[in-house]
């Protein structure tokens, strides 16, 4: 029975970017920044009738007709909009209960969201809320919808917070009744078929314009001992003045024998506020828990962003740093070996070539593999692992070339790969994929390290053969810059993680201390080169050894090539765990490659979706300029990264014109590829040898193997 790579994920995946991005506009709307509707069309059209810009400040227009309503003599309502804000708000409630004063407050539903433990003060200390919507939009210029929105959402949050539900509204952009236009007219007939009372102002202290504490109060106090409602404002800036500024206003007004209290006192009406519903409030508490874990979300992105960022620049950094240092490495030994000649190292060697359904290259990979100017014996062993193709008949028909074919039931490539050494004569093993072409110097420069006895393993430099098409390219600028990169790093700090299937040599008795190829993870090489390390032997990188490889062609099997190896990769980190406490060289290999790989290979990936959601969340929503210059800045890192990979390897730069393309889209295929590789493993799902449909780039006899 075939083990099936798990499907629910992809469900798991969709419902959680689909809740990642609810979340984001949620957030979006009630920080105003999804159109606040301001001066649309018609927002200065049509004008009000006379009488209601000449009435008193609190308007009731129910039933279609004009009432409105003055406050009494010697009273004073002061009105604060915009709020609650965590800075200013409590310290006006602070000035307010100080003289035993009561204010009524033009709340942001939002913000009542945001800071509810304000809201319940200012009900426990007798002051009044009104609404102001929900995000501060002009409801002069807002769609109806828009405006029924903002004023439903204004009142769950004030029942979830406070448990009471008000009457009264203040439009934002109003003021005085003199300065009503058409638009807020029409908005406040609206409301009132919903039950609202409009509030406007008697007079505008234009405290946000910070014009000082004694204009504040001196805009406050009137004339003639007349009743006034007051605006002033909780939040939007800095409101020190205002702080000041009521608390002039209350000492030098009670002096002359003013008082001051809620704007539905002042004017001689019930209060404006009444019990919620349960409904009502179990609806405003999941509108306010919505509306927090939003912005916590929203929060702890820009946090992962910043790190990601600062993560990404750092491996950059230390990529292109150990790239340096290795290069050095490399040219002092040259000149070593130039100024001290040693006799010439070549042992004989076997070449495994395990192969499953492999006919469209394993021809041009025995090919290759013959054609090697390597001047000692090499034997060449094809292990055809059960194919259901022509792979044993193409590889039985170079029988007369000293090739080798074995022939076993499929069993994967572990098991042929064993197999294919327990038959190997020499001591020197080069482990090669059936769809990999060798250059003539290949061998030679791949077994050239082993001269060191300490050296157990080389890892060759594999090239991307079929780069034609933009996969191609895209799979062609990942192995240079980002493979070949860390191998060089990987190979200075001694702690290799992977030698790649398609070319590596190998000590026998290396192979050997690790008890051969294990069938335990399905990323076979990874696993073998860990346990290599681990075993006290040192796992080197030759860039001069240069394999062609037939990468994917098409996403699908470019999706199940990598599926198959990051979910192995993340077997072998699982197998070899206990390298991360142990001591000598396992515990140097676990301590210096296992996190690097955890960071850099799973947890970035595994979050980097989410990033990119929040980062287009921010084109839309936060300031785009700063996000773009963020994107250019980091893709220039890495086409300066990758111009002097590319020129390391010996290769052209002008390839990197589909960087940008790549970091678009290459780029979250991978993630996507680590999120279910994730998801398998999670799952304890099992996966069998994959192959991929090869092209056949190497099929024609005379296809040239020194370039691709």
């Amino acid at each position: 029975m075939k083990n099936r790579e798990p499907k629910g994920h992809w469900i798991l995946l969709l419902l959680g970017g689909l809740t990642l991005a609810v979340a984001l506009l949620v957030n979006g709307f009630a920080g105003g920044q999804m159109g606040e509707g301001t001066g649309g069309p018609g927002a200065t059209t049509g004008e009000p009738p006379p009488e209601a810009t000449r009435a008193g400040p609190v308007l009731n227009l129910t039933g279609g007709t004009l009432r409105s309503a003055r406050p009494r003599p010697k009273t004073i309502a002061l009105t604060f909009d915009d709020g609650p804000d965590p800075r200013w708000t409590p310290q006006i409630l602070d000035v307010l209960r100080r003289h035993g004063a009561h204010a009524t407050f033009f709340a942001i539903g939002a913000n009542i969201a945001r800071h509810p433990e304000i809201a319940r003060r200012m009900i426990r200390e007798g002051d009044e809320i009104g609404s102001h919507t929900y995000t501060h939009i002009d409801m002069g210029s807002a769609p109806a919808w828009r405006t029924r929105l903002e004023l439903d959402l204004t009142q769950r949050a004030l029942a979830g917070a406070t448990g009471r539900s008000t009457g009264l509204l203040r439009q934002p952009y109003s003021a005085t009744p003199s300065g009503l236009t058409g638009p807020q007219w029409k908005a406040a007939q609206a409301a009132a078929k919903r039950g609202y009372l409009t509030v406007l102002t008697d007079r505008d202290t234009e405290d946000w314009s910070r014009p000082g504490i004694d204009k504040i109060v001196q805009r406050a106090a009137g004339a003639n001992g007349a009743g006034a409602i007051v605006m002033l404002h909780d939040a939007g800036g800095d409101r020190t003045e205002t702080v000041r500024g009521v608390e002039a206003i209350l000492t030098r007004l009670s002096a002359r024998g003013y008082r001051f209290t809620t704007v539905s006192e002042a004017v001689g009406l019930p209060p404006g506020d009444a019990p919620a519903s349960t409904g009502q409030k179990t609806i405003g508490k999941a509108l306010i828990w919505g509306q927090r874990g939003s912005s916590w979300l929203v929060d702890g992105l820009t946090l992962l962003f910043g790190i990601a960022a600062v993560l990404t620049a750092i491996r950059l950094a230390t990529l292109l740093i150990f790239a340096r240092v290795h290069v050095g490495r490399v040219r002092r030994a040259r000149v070593r070996r130039d100024r001290r000649p040693r006799p010439p190292y070549h042992p004989p060697v076997s070449v495994i070539v395990p192969a499953y359904n492999e006919e469209a290259g394993i021809a041009a990979t025995i090919r290759s593999l013959l054609g090697t100017d390597y001047p000692a014996p090499v034997e060449v062993i094809v292990v055809d692992d059960g194919s259901s193709d022509r792979t044993p008949e193409i590889a039985a028909s170079f029988a007369a070339s000293a090739v080798r074919l074995i022939r076993k039931p499929n069993g994967g490539k572990p098991s042929a790969l064993n197999l294919g050494v327990a038959h190997a004569h020499s001591d020197i093993v080069v482990l090669v994929d059936g769809d990999t072409v060798f250059q003539r110097d290949t061998i030679g420069n791949l077994v050239a390290p082993l001269i060191d006895p300490a050296i157990g393993a080389v890892s060759g430099n594999t090239k991307v053969a079929n780069r034609g098409g933009i996969i191609g390219r895209w799979q062609h600028i990942e192995y240079v810059i980002g493979f070949n990169l860390d191998r060089r790093m990987f190979d200075v700090l001694q702690c290799m993680p992977t030698i790649p299937g398609a070319i590596g040599a190998f000590r026998r008795n290396a192979l050997a201390s690790v008890g051969g190829v294990s069938d335990e993870t399905l990323a076979e090489d990874t696993d073998l080169t860990m346990a290599i390390c681990r075993a006290g032997w040192r796992v080197v990188y030759e860039e001069t050894a240069l394999a062609w490889t037939e990468a994917p062609a098409s996403i699908r099997q470019l999706w199940k090539q990598r599926y198959r190896w990051c979910y192995g990769t993340l077997q072998a980190m699982w197998k070899h765990r206990r390298s991360l406490v142990q001591g000598g060289r396992s515990g140097r290999f676990g301590r210096r490659c296992l996190p690097y790989l955890t960071v850099f290979q799973v947890a970035l990936p595994l979050f980097a979706p989410a990033v990119d959601v929040f980062t287009l969340y921010g084109l839309f929503f936060l300031d785009p300029g700063k996000l773009l210059v963020s994107w250019l800045f980091f893709t220039l890192l890495q086409a300066l990264a990758g111009a002097y990979a590319l020129r390391l390897d010996g290769e052209p730069v002008r390839t990197l014109w589909v960087l940008p393309l790549q970091q678009v889209v290459y780029r979250q295929l991978m993630y996507l590829v680590v999120i279910q590789s994730m998801v398998t493993a999670v799952l304890g799902a099992r996966l069998r040898w994959h192959t991929i449909r090869r092209t056949g780039t190497f099929a024609t006899p005379d296809t040239p193997v020194t370039t691709p």
